[in-house]
């Protein structure tokens, strides 16, 4: 691959941006390289933005940007890490008309943001109406919160998003993704989620047809297994395990969630009653929307439960999500001050997403918060995420609460947390959900990883 052609004048005007701005950057070596080589042709003869089409069935790269000189030093990197065949075009219309004709979901496309005409915001929507699903690296000079927020919606519109750039691009960076993208295997189409009638999920919970995955909770100082949270699915007799957002938002809507954590409660109590006869002595989360929290004899109903399956109530949890604005905060509020009278636990869970907000923690009485996956997986890298964690743990812990980091999905994630003083940990890292008799061979199995941590 050799670098395009360009004109005399933007030659001599790259080369001093190059050598005056960027000589000392991340890439210097190689944009000194690039400074001093950028091609030249005759005045009168356009420079080409379109390379001959690589072969449809070859993973290519597909960089799309305006400036000249951002293409000729990405082509450049590219070559440096041994990347080919790739492609440039100036604009989002020439980019979809090249993926149209030659692209792939083989094809890593390198997009820049700030474009006249069709900005890559614009290019995104496009790229989600024809299910693009090669992957996608965004780059740009523009402001860090508004990259992070163009990723949002790019993973958001099921793009594979393999991560974005500040410009000017680092080359050590930028040969990490695209050793992932040279590992990347596409996604198949996202398939629409089957959503259940509130008939069939009514019969269900009358024929006993749930069931509990568990995924333990450790504690980060010592990986002591000290509580798993109670995951409900759906045993379907044609169907099979079917996950809970094909019905527990109908069970939400139509006046069956009551009904669903009540038979949720009871197959997590129960579970609780045999760990603490095989002697393990583990705290059972549950969780419970704002829409359990309207009936006021709900404690009642709880502390029954308790009593029946022989568990105390130090040993359950409530975890509290709002998927929707409370109508009326005074119902909650009288439920869970009298559930923790009864010293059952109250956790806020997903916080900082959703309706959760600083006004629950000032108003209702929760000894835990949970800070969500997406504050929690990958934050030490990025600058946003790393600040919403940090403070969410220091304010959390000023309240006296105990902080649990869900997603925690990597070593990276786990050393970050355990780092930080968070108290517990929770995510494909340590565990997936499981069902209650794999929990044993896990607990063994967990013992020994954490010695090597």
């Amino acid at each position: 691959m050799t670098p395009a052609a360009v004109p005399p004048a933007e030659a001599s005007r790259h080369r001093t941006l190059a050598e005056r701005n960027v000589r000392n950057s991340a890439a210097g070596p190689v944009l000194e390289a690039l400074a001093c080589s950028l091609p030249v042709q005759p005045e009168d003869t356009a420079a080409p933005m379109a390379r001959a089409a690589p072969p449809i069935d070859d993973a290519g790269v597909l960089i799309v940007d305006d400036d000249l000189f951002q293409l000729e030093l990405l082509q450049f990197q590219l070559e440096s890490l041994e990347v080919a065949p790739v492609q440039a075009c100036n604009s989002g219309p020439a980019a979809l008309a090249w993926l149209e004709r030659h692209g792939s979901a083989a094809t890593l496309l390198l997009l820049d943001l700030n474009m006249p005409g069709m900005d890559g915001v614009e290019f995104i929507r496009h790229l989600a109406g024809r299910r693009h699903r090669g992957a996608i690296v965004l780059f740009s000079g523009s402001d860090t919160r508004l990259l992070e927020t163009v990723a949002k919606l790019a993973s958001a519109s099921h793009l594979n998003l393999l991560g974005h750039l500040r410009k000017p691009v680092r080359l050590e960076t930028l040969r990490g993704l695209i050793e992932q993208w040279r590992h990347f295997v596409p996604a198949p189409a996202l398939a629409s989620v089957q959503v259940y009638c509130p008939a069939e999920i009514a019969r269900a919970i009358d024929a006993h047809e749930l069931v509990l995955h568990y995924q333990p909770q450790v504690r980060l100082t010592d990986g002591a297994w000290i509580g798993v949270e109670a995951l409900v699915r759906w045993q379907h007799r044609t169907d099979g395990l079917v996950a809970p957002d094909a019905f527990v938002g109908v069970a939400e809507a139509h006046g069956l969630i009551d009904a669903l954590t009540n038979a949720v409660l009871h197959l997590a109590l129960a579970q609780a009653c045999r760990w603490r006869d095989a002697g393990l002595a583990l705290r059972v989360a549950v969780n419970v929307s704002m829409d359990n929290l309207t009936r006021l004899d709900f404690p009642e109903l709880v502390l029954d439960a308790l009593l029946r399956h022989g568990v105390p109530a130090t040993d359950l949890v409530f975890e509290v999500t709002e998927s929707r604005l409370m109508a009326d905060a005074r119902a909650p509020m009288d439920i869970l001050a009298r559930l923790c009278l009864k010293r059952i636990g109250l956790s806020i869970d997903d916080f900082g997403t959703g309706h959760s907000s600083l006004a629950q923690l000032r108003d209702l009485p929760f000894d835990e918060l949970k800070i969500d996956r997406s504050f929690v997986h990958g934050h030490p890298e990025r600058a946003i995420e790393c600040a919403i964690f940090s403070a969410s743990l220091q304010m959390a812990h000023r309240l006296g609460m105990t902080v649990v980091a869900e997603g925690v999905e990597d070593r990276a994630d786990w050393d970050a947390v355990r780092a930080s003083g968070c108290n517990t940990a929770q995510g494909y890292f340590v565990a997936r959900p499981m069902p209650a008799d794999a929990l044993q061979d896990w607990a063994a199995q967990w013992q020994q990883r954490f010695k090597a941590l």
